[in-house]
């Protein structure tokens, strides 16, 4: 049978600012993650002529944390047709029919795509503890099959790059105003915002532990200053270009002999 993680304090979230932005000029690094975003559109062609992986971007954070703003910023040009976008939100009949991983497992990109994951498995994790949804006994043991489960992809050649959005409660209240007070706006807000808010330190203590027990080697997770959108995308769209560059894709050599080949 298998035994649960000890969780054993290595980072708190306390310690990282939200608000950070490395003193860096909002303007100019706009223009860096525009020409950042322009490489990964380039990039994903390569990934997708070669066909042999695929690539996870997983999006965890509180919300108005950005998890769609930042996807739409950083994919604005990657073709539609190279992107697979999946957000879980609360499970379906079907889907608690099956193990928590069911309904994840079925959207992992296929090989030459980018997925999106707005949210992810890790809910089972976060708001199924916070909320006393299943019992400890039960998520407890969930940190190691998430991790055995982020190893059979990269096993597989799906590249994981896991976000945690980390937004401070004061900018969380900013843009729940503002979603107020813009009739734009007013299909973003959700009364369940204002309940999920409510257990703020709740929520931080079950990403602490899910950051400590499940951010290894092959799937490390990677936690982002989210007061400034401008920063927070410039910080996810570096880390893709870097994680792409490091597969050193080429162009697929052609199976036949084209320079033989006449079109008349």
């Amino acid at each position: 049978m298998a035994q649960p993680i000890k969780i054993t304090s290595k980072i708190r979230l306390r310690d990282f600012d939200p608000g950070y932005d490395a003193g860096l000029d909002k303007e100019k690094t706009r223009e860096k993650t525009t020409a950042l975003a322009q490489q990964i559109g380039e990039l994903q062609q390569l990934l997708y002529a070669d066909r042999n992986r695929s690539l996870i971007l997983l999006f965890q954070g509180m919300d108005t944390s950005g998890k769609d703003g930042a996807s739409k910023r950083v994919l604005e040009f990657v073709t539609p047709a190279g992107v697979e976008t999946a957000n879980f939100k609360a499970p379906t009949s079907e889907e608690l029919a099956h193990d928590f991983l069911w309904r994840i497992h079925k959207r992992v990109p296929r090989y030459g795509n980018i997925g999106v994951f707005n949210r992810s498995q890790y809910e089972d994790v976060l708001v199924v503890r916070v909320l006393n949804l299943v019992p400890k006994s039960v998520w407890q043991l969930r940190y190691g099959q998430i991790n055995a489960f982020e190893k059979i992809l990269t096993d597989n050649n799906v590249i994981v790059l896991k976000f945690f959005l980390h937004i401070s409660k004061e900018e969380q209240a900013k843009r729940l105003r503002a979603r107020l007070e813009d009739p734009t706006k007013h299909w973003k807000f959700d009364i369940n915002d204002l309940k999920m808010r409510a257990y703020w330190k709740q929520f931080q203590q079950a990403y602490e532990d899910a950051l400590n027990c499940c951010s290894t080697p092959y799937a490390p997770w990677h936690v982002v200053p989210a007061d400034h959108k401008w920063f927070r995308d410039y910080v996810i769209a570096t880390t893709v270009v870097d994680a792409l560059k490091k597969l050193h894709m080429a162009w697929p050599k052609p199976k036949l002999d084209l320079s033989k080949i006449r079109i008349k």
